[in-house]
């Protein structure tokens, strides 16, 4: 089994500007490429896993994420990164579909696809939602990006840099 980081995108990866489908509104956050590239080093599989309601609500289509997608993850190549996989949910809430977190359908797809131990991995997210469907699958190890702990999450950084100090093996 592997062990795995599980990322949301907006307000983890990048400045969340609210429905983020152009490269040049994408800014990543200060301090993610040092996280990331540790979380490799120890092994960990980095896996996105982000609610992109923005597609169901016609702001941008499939194709504008998948182009954004593709120059997030060159751009992390060109710094060492690999980001093992994307899932995203394209729906908008009112769908009620099984992806879109706090449900968990897009770890569970993850979890299937690449053998991953759930007690040994680590989801960071913005929202109590992220928290949410990382622990329905039973990723307890989860991290809150957030001025205020809530949801009950385990640990609550203000920055992605102090991630670092937390997932250390």
């Amino acid at each position: 089994m592997q062990k795995a980081v599980f990322l949301d995108r907006d307000g983890v990866i990048n400045v969340d500007k609210a429905y983020v489908s152009k490269i040049e509104d994408f800014e990543f956050y200060e301090g993610v490429f040092e996280a990331l590239r540790h979380f490799q080093s120890l092994g960990y599989l980095l896996i996105i896993v982000t609610n992109q309601s923005g597609i169901g609500r016609g702001y941008y289509s499939e194709e504008d994420f998948q182009k954004l997608t593709e120059w997030m993850k060159e751009t992390l190549l060109h710094v060492k990164i690999n980001i093992d996989a994307v899932y995203h949910c394209p729906h908008a809430p009112e769908a009620n579909c099984a992806c879109r977190k706090p449900k968990s359908g897009m770890f569970e797809e993850a979890i299937r696809a690449f053998d991953i131990d759930v007690k040994a991995s680590w989801m960071i997210g913005d929202k109590p939602s992220d928290m949410e469907a990382a622990q329905g699958v039973g990723i307890d190890n989860t991290i809150l990006l957030s001025q205020t702990c809530e949801g009950g999450v385990k640990y609550c950084v203000n920055l992605i840099l102090d991630t670092i100090n937390l997932i250390q093996h």
